[in-house]
Parts: C-alpha cells; structure tokens; sequence
C-alpha cells in the first residue's frame, strides 16, 4: 500500500491506472469506497446541484458530479429515506425526477455556505500525485528529430537546436533570452510538442478536507473524443479530463501569490496555483524581470522546487501539503540573465538558450511561410529590396516577428484600397513607415 503526501493511502484500484499504451488511465470507481470520498460529502454535492439547478434526473445529476449512476442512485435512495430528496415522476431507464424537499432545501442552503463548491466530485490528492508521476514529462527524452518536428511550423535557427535539445531534455528550468519579436514565446509553445501530446487531469482535487479546483479552460484544452478514438472508453473516471499537455503562459501580471493556493473566503474553495497547473508541461515566465516583483525573489520561490520536484503548499487550514513539481521552467526575457540574477542563481538554472536574430536566408524563408498562409506570391526580389532600402542603410535590425507583421499591413493595406494582394515594393514603403515609426525606431535604429 502507498502512502500519499497527505497521509491518506492509495486504493489499489489506483494501481489498475498503468494500462497498455496509456502511462495513467482513471478508471471509472465502481463504489463510493473507490472514491475516497463520504457519502455525507456526496450527498451534498448532491443536494447543492439540485439546489443551484433545480429538478433533475438521477442520470443528469450523476453526469453533473461525474459520479457513475450506480453510485448517485445509491446516495439519492439513501436521501430520499431521510426526506431529504423527493421524486415529482419517473424517466427513462429507470430513473426518477429528483426534487429537495423543504428540509432537503434547507440543509442544502447551509451546505453551500460552509462551501459553494458545485460540479465534478474531486479526487484524492494521492491520485492526482500518482497522476502526474506517471505522466511526467521527466520520462521522455526528446531527440532532435523530434524536436525538429515540434518546431516544424516555425522558423529556428538551427544552431539553437544544440543547446535547446538538451536544455528540455533536462526537464528543469531554462532561460530563453533574446530581443523582442524573435519568437521566444512561440518556441516555448513548441516545446512542449516534443512530448507525449495528451495528460489527464481532474476537475478537483481533495486535500485534507479542503477542495482545490484544477483544471483551468484558460489553460487546459480538453480532448476532443472523435480525435482520441479508442483511449475514451465507457469506464473512463469522468472526474478527470483528457487535455492536450499544457502551457501555461504569465507575464509581467505575475506575483508571488500566484503561486500559492488561493483561497476564496466566499465560496470555501482553493484554486490551484500556476505550477500546479502546468505539471506535466510548461511554464512560461513571459517577459521575466519585467514583473512587480524582483526576479530573486522570483527565482527564491522555486530553487527548491527545481531541484526537488515537489512543492509545498499551504491549506486555508494552515497544513502544509506536498504536490509534484513536474514541468519545464522557461523564463522569457528581452534583457541578459547576468543583468537580472547574479552567479549563485544562474548556476540554478544551467540553461541559457539565446534567440538570435534571423539572417538574410531565415528572412526569406519566414516571408516564403507567411506567403503561403496568407496565399500570395512570394518574390524574392522585393524582400531583398525591403532589406536594401528599409534595413541596412539605416542598421535596422531584422526580427522574426517582421515578416508576418509586415505582410499583415501589406493585406490590410490592399484590402482598403480594393487591390490584390501583391509583394511590391511600393506597399512596403508605405507599411514599413507606419509600421517602425511608433514601434520599432527607437529599438533598431
């Protein structure tokens, strides 16, 4: 038997996770014991979704909790012996249509304002735990194929591959530095590519009585199931959701407590920190050192954590618990890691990939990728003639972000005037003055 970080242990049907070609599989719980959780916690959850919804069928409320039925009915039988829950009429499949009754109601007032947690029953911190070390990006060793492949639909200097291959390789933390418009954040979105595509992770998570909501749409992309074919079976644990592996992206808005569990006194719920979200990902510090903290301060948080590969949160309750640390760290920045950290923290973080600017060649290939996307000719001589008259006599520095920006205006520009979409040299005169006279002049000139 496993012991898990919050003293709770591991069901052995946990342990029926590992299947054939799927490192973690939730397989749906066929008791309420499964679970981990009370029928008095189940029953509330209950009780408020009839509350905040109103008349449902036992069915409808199972798919509401993510229980499967066999576990609602029980619960519901058990409520409506207790006069808690009443039927107004049947439905299909032998079902019922579930209404509170007055005590019912009364009860389920009290319940949502102890919490107003309503939706997918939780999981247990230890299966999350199990989750995640299965599903670790640790486990993979990306090689230049298929990093290569990961960055197919993008410009990268090739010589960034020898030093970025075994930066993710390491599964830590890394500095991607360089000037802006070069396609830091771009290339951080790719990485994440180069591992295995799909990670379960739960709507919630139970910790010592406390519930942590996890799964974020803002940065978790469920799964279509026709894409997915045979891996979404019938016994699927619905607590959990199959997502694409995550990036998560935070700029100069971070502060420190976006990285601790965050405590809503209203509702009586966490929701999972940064990190946490991003486990079995990436991480991306957009921006780094441009954030209303200091970048030590920043870089304090976690030095233990990249080491360690787990982190310790802090419960409303004031216990400590321990989650995994599993994601690749990029920290973005425009500026030198020397001029943000000194040398005791830059040996924290071994890794340090320079974006360069593009060449002449690379300027070409990226116009000839946006000429295709945007379906317009590519010719040579005109970019060659916009590097001649808008680049070089004036030391203009060229960014990867140019050519797409560029051919923007230059669309945007036909469309006004009701022209076809052209590269001629005289549209370019005309975007590149509004393009770098606000934006880029005082950087590149």
């Amino acid at each position: 038997m496993t012991t898990a970080t919050d003293n709770t242990t591991i069901d052995p049907l946990l342990l029926r996770a590992l299947l054939t070609d799927a490192a973690f599989f939730p397989v749906e719980p066929t008791s309420l014991e499964e679970t981990g959780l009370s029928e008095t916690f189940v029953y509330g959850l209950l009780c408020k979704q009839l509350a905040v919804a109103g008349n449902m069928t036992g069915r409808a409320l199972a798919g509401c909790v993510c229980l499967p039925f066999g576990i609602v009915s029980k619960v519901l039988d058990s409520l409506r012996s207790r006069k808690i829950v009443g039927h107004t009429n049947g439905a299909a499949l032998n079902d019922f249509v579930f209404t509170l009754t007055e005590l019912g109601l009364a009860k389920a007032h009290e319940m949502l304002r102890d919490s107003a947690y309503v939706g997918p029953a939780p999981v247990q911190l230890s299966e999350y735990v199990l989750s995640v070390e299965a599903q670790a990006i640790s486990h993979e060793t990306p090689d230049r194929a298929r990093l290569a492949k990961a960055c197919a639909g993008i410009s990268v200097d090739p010589k960034m591959f020898e030093s970025l291959g075994p930066a993710i390789n390491a599964s830590g933390g890394m500095f991607l530095y360089g000037a802006p418009g070069n396609g830091k954040s771009t290339l951080a979105r790719h990485i994440t590519m180069c591992f295995g595509q799909r990670i379960w992770v739960p709507h919630a998570i139970m910790a010592s009585g406390q519930i942590i909501k996890m799964f974020d749409s803002q940065f978790h992309r469920p799964v279509d199931e026709n894409e997915n074919g045979t891996l979404i079976t019938t016994n699927v644990d619905r607590r959990w959701v199959q997502i694409q592996r995550p990036t998560v992206v935070v700029g100069g808005e971070l502060t420190l407590d976006n990285l601790e569990l965050r405590h809503h006194r209203e509702s009586n719920v966490c929701e999972a920190p940064l990190q946490m979200k991003s486990n079995c990902g990436c991480l991306l510090i957009d921006d780094f050192g441009r954030q209303r903290i200091a970048p030590a301060d920043l870089l304090n948080r976690w030095i233990v954590p990249l080491e360690s590969r787990h982190d310790y949160l802090t419960l409303p309750t004031g216990k400590k618990i321990q989650v995994p640390f599993e994601q690749i760290v990029i920290f973005s920045t425009n500026l030198e890691p020397e001029d943000l950290v000194d040398e005791a923290f830059l040996r924290r973080i071994p890794y340090k990939v320079h974006a360069t600017d593009p060449t002449d060649e690379e300027f070409h290939h990226l116009f000839r990728m946006y000429c295709d996307k945007f379906a317009c000719e590519y010719r040579k001589d005109v970019v060659n003639y916009l590097l001649d008259n808008h680049y070089r006599p004036c030391g203009r520095a060229k960014r990867r972000c140019h050519p797409r920006d560029l051919l923007t205006q230059v669309r945007n520009y036909c469309r006004y005037n009701g022209l076809p979409l052209e590269l001629l040299p005289e549209y370019f005169d005309v975007v590149v003055r509004s393009y770098f006279a606000m934006v880029l002049k005082t950087k590149d000139s």
